[in-house]
């Protein structure tokens, strides 16, 4: 009996403490209050707000705050008014609370952007980006929205207390849009692209350079290479050259000096700084707990454990590279030759008197490409210019039958001719 009236207890608190949280009754203290004691009509309508704010009355607490900015134009909590309405949306949540709060942060950097809660608002903007990012799988549009606002966050406020913290977000979701561009480029690995692959790869250890996995693209990205063909064994080389040089503790250190015997290539020594830096990010890199990689799967966060813990994180964004499939995109850094060469011309006629270097120039037949002694093509029958558009087959008419002419019918009376009769002789002398 003891029992069952313990658990009624115990499931009429629970009862009750969950009517008070969705109630509102809970009190969740609010970030930036005026510690300022005072009666001011002004001071009075911003403290009312706020209580309402942190017992998400959010409707409530703006209208009070709307109210104190259209009465009180220059009142001294102006700014700390149109602050708390982005937070109070920024608490509200949801797509639209945030893309409210968005908007309220932008106003206030940009009406206010000497204050220190200029900061804190720019800090917001990049965190509601963060809140929506999704894994590297999928649609990377919040993830680099969130790189931006905590670029300009570093950018724009370099001495805040923030800015730190930034740093670390940053790295954070550098690391997100990092594996994102190497799922794509192991993805036309194994499909057998190999210039799809290395074009997406070799962009990897140079505007990412914090990733936790740039030995696996070097590795991948050399492979490719590789079965490229021996044009590519510079940039085979030079993958193999970084693993060894660059990232002293991968795996694939031993199979990149290998390679680099094989094609006669110098094998690099260790750099010291790379390799310290490797040792104190594997020992103060975060493990996955056991519920986390069984429910892991399940969730549509990133996760960004695997971030780097140091290092300045890169302040500009992706940008695209030259194909290595393009001609000439070889000349430079893997000190081959370039299949295209050009010239400059001193003479301006040669575009004139040259011969065309296609064998059927557009608009002309076979006949009209034949040239003669002053190398120009004869001008002959034109034909149209080829397009991407096919015009609709044209209709054809149909052509209508000739009718048989009508034969009058004979008229009434007449004898009409026996077809098996003879003809009559004639009788006349």
């Amino acid at each position: 009996m003891m029992l069952r009236s313990l658990i009624r207890y115990g499931a009429a608190s629970a009862a009750l403490v969950f009517l008070m949280t969705s109630c509102g009754l809970r009190r969740h203290p609010y970030e930036n209050p005026i510690s300022k004691d005072t009666q001011q009509p002004d001071k009075v309508l911003f403290d009312k707000a706020i209580h309402d704010i942190e017992h998400s009355r959010y409707e409530i607490g703006r209208l009070t705050l709307q109210t104190l900015i259209n009465t009180y134009d220059s009142s001294e909590y102006l700014a700390k008014a149109k602050l708390a309405i982005a937070d109070s949306w920024y608490r509200e949540g949801g797509a639209r609370g945030l893309a409210q709060a968005e908007a309220e942060y932008k106003d206030f950097i940009l009406f206010y952007p000497t204050m220190e809660e200029a900061a804190e608002a720019q800090e917001k903007v990049c965190d509601i980006q963060i809140n929506q990012m999704e894994k590297p799988d999928r649609d990377p549009m919040h993830a680099r929205r969130a790189e931006d606002e905590c670029r300009q966050l570093l950018e724009q406020f370099p001495n805040s207390k923030f800015a730190p913290e930034a740093q670390q977000k940053l790295r954070n979701i550098q690391e997100v849009l990092a594996a994102s561009e190497f799922k794509v480029g192991t993805f036309y690995h194994t499909k057998g692209s190999y210039p799809a692959s290395a074009n997406r790869l070799q962009a990897l250890p140079d505007q990412y350079p914090l990733f936790s996995q740039n030995d696996e693209a070097l590795w991948t990205m050399a492979d490719d290479y590789h079965r490229m063909g021996d044009r590519f064994e510079a940039r085979e080389a030079e993958a193999y050259t970084r693993i060894v040089r660059d990232f002293p503790l991968s795996g694939h250190v031993s199979a990149a000096k290998e390679r680099l015997q094989a094609l006669n290539r110098p094998v690099p020594d260790a750099d010291p700084t790379a390799l310290a830096r490797m040792k104190s990010e594997l020992e103060n890199r975060e493990r996955a707990g056991i519920p986390g990689r069984v429910f892991g799967v399940f969730s549509s966060k990133p996760d960004m454990r695997a971030a780097a813990k140091s290092g300045t994180p890169t302040m500009a964004g992706l940008r695209p590279t030259t194909p290595v499939s393009v001609p000439g995109a070889l000349t430079g850094a893997a000190g081959t030759t370039s299949d295209v060469s050009a010239q400059v011309l001193s003479d301006t006629s040669a575009l004139d008197k040259g011969q065309d270097a296609r064998a059927l120039p557009p608009g002309q037949t076979a006949a009209a490409a034949q040239t003669g002694d002053s190398g120009q093509a004869a001008v002959a029958q034109t034909q149209p210019l080829p397009t991407n558009h096919t015009a609709p087959p044209k209709k054809q008419k149909k052509v209508k039958k000739a009718k048989a002419p009508k034969v009058d019918p004979q008229p009434k009376g007449a004898a009409q001719p026996t077809p098996d009769a003879p003809p009559k002789a004639d009788t006349q002398p």
